[in-house]
């Protein structure tokens, strides 16, 4: 059985028109449409795309490539924590690999999932410029230096 797939809710495909035309409908504004989509709905929903490409006259798929090019911008809704995981090459040889295995046994996700309840997103970044202070993080955007698996645990429950 194929799974349908899914549609905009006519208020955000509204906002997203509305966006568009905030810009008037400029292709040169995308990344600006982008932002504002994201920021509205939460991220940018692959639905969204034929209508963003339409309105600026591009087609869907130099849209889709904007929208993948960047990774600021998600196809899907982030949780109400994101942790982001250094994968830099001083954080891994500091243990990062142990902290990410940590990290992913304990949330029961993998490097850019989100957990089935929605409150945790696990990201992978390339350096935080915390190389001497290794594994280091962005745990909702405040860094956290020296993580050790073991302490993985605590940091998750401190986020629950």
């Amino acid at each position: 059985m194929i799974n349908p797939v899914p549609t905009l809710s006519p208020a955000a495909e509204r906002a997203v028109v509305s966006v568009c035309n905030s810009y008037h409908n400029k292709p040169d504004t995308l990344l600006e449409i982008l932002h504002d989509v994201q920021e509205q709905l939460g991220h940018v929903p692959e639905q969204s795309l034929p209508l963003i490409a339409a309105a600026l006259n591009l087609s869907r798929a130099e849209v889709y490539g904007v929208v993948t090019f960047y990774h600021d911008f998600h196809l899907n809704p982030k949780g109400q924590h994101v942790i982001k995981i250094c994968r830099a090459e001083a954080c891994q040889s500091a243990g990062g690999f142990a902290v990410i295995a940590a990290l992913e046994n304990t949330l029961q996700i993998k490097l850019g999932e989100t957990t089935a309840d929605g409150k945790i997103t696990l990201e992978a970044v390339y350096c935080l410029g915390l190389c001497p202070m290794g594994p280091a993080a962005l745990i909702d955007g405040k860094p956290k230096a020296a993580i050790k698996p073991d302490n993985v645990i605590a940091l998750v429950k401190e986020l629950a």
